[in-house]
């Protein structure tokens, strides 16, 4: 009889033990309830106790966390449209807080956290260019938005640690695209002119320079023949003076017979002439 108290009594004492420890790990926060409302938080890693029944326990986890959001459309301040994808890397700052807000869900924390960031974001993109937004810093331009979106989470018990931009497209249902691909055509259509200008300029430099060396080349090559044509009738003249000089009658029927051939070299030529010419003195005699 004695036994079968102590057994049910061993059961209960064991069960109350169990719900009076709770454990919180490295990495986590723990936070206890008095009948729903905090009676303590910011409890670190170890074993701790509570009031069976009367209390309960939440942990949290207090690492980083990276929490994934829709990409958000905005116009840049040159009234182009941009889509924005991003990660934040939060953390539970104040655990009270957190649970007072979101009832410690972590979606409904990141429902409630989203506007807050793309608001902010939304700002900093519209006071952009899509250049800026595209080449220039993206840390700077998070850096900047940071202390005003932390302000704003702190209802939340929340701190965004960071904010990384993943991806900024041009949505393909906008003109902006078309726009992009019109200056990136008229940029290399200028640069093809440009090369094309130099080009041709360069070839009409380099015709140019070919015409006046083609000009010198001629007028050189004309002056030498003119020389060498000079000294072959000057030899000639001088030939032929040696000649005359040397047989005169010889010469001068030479000269004639050259003469005859000049004369007669088509074979259908008429010469009228007087019968004592000086002209046909060879044909009348063979002295």
């Amino acid at each position: 009889m004695r036994l079968n108290f102590v057994i049910p009594l061993l059961i209960v004492v064991l069960l109350g033990l169990m719900g009076s420890v709770y454990v919180v790990r490295e990495g986590q926060v723990g936070m206890v309830l008095n009948l729903g409302r905090v009676a303590r938080t910011d409890i670190g890693p170890g074993l701790h106790f509570k009031i069976p029944l009367i209390e309960s326990a939440r942990i949290f986890d207090r690492r980083f966390n990276a929490s994934a959001f829709s990409p958000e459309r905005s116009l840049t301040s040159e009234r182009k449209d941009v889509s924005v994808d991003f990660v934040a890397i939060v953390a539970i700052s104040d655990v009270a807080a957190f649970y007072r807000a979101t009832s410690g869900n972590e979606s409904d924390a990141n429902l409630r956290l989203e506007p807050i960031i793309k608001n902010s974001l939304r700002n900093e993109i519209n006071a952009s260019t899509l250049t800026e937004l595209v080449s220039g810093n993206r840390a700077e331009f998070v850096e900047r938005q940071l202390p005003g979106i932390n302000e704003a989470a702190k209802s939340l018990g929340m701190r965004i640690i960071d904010i990384r931009l993943k991806q900024i497209d041009l949505p393909t249902d906008s003109q902006v695209i078309q726009q992009v691909y019109n200056r990136m055509r008229a940029e290399r259509q200028e640069v093809a002119t440009r090369l094309r200008a130099e080009g041709e300029e360069r070839a009409r430099a380099i015709r140019g320079q070919a015409d006046r060396e083609q000009v010198v080349i001629l007028a050189e090559a004309e002056r030498d023949a003119q020389t060498l044509r000079g000294e072959g009738d000057a030899e000639a003249a001088r030939i032929y003076g040696d000649a005359a000089n040397r047989d005169p009658a010889f010469y001068a029927f030479q000269r004639s017979l050259e003469a005859y051939r000049a004369a007669f070299d088509k074979g259908d030529s008429v010469i009228v002439l007087e019968r004592n010419d000086p002209f046909l003195q060879y044909m009348r005699s063979d002295r």
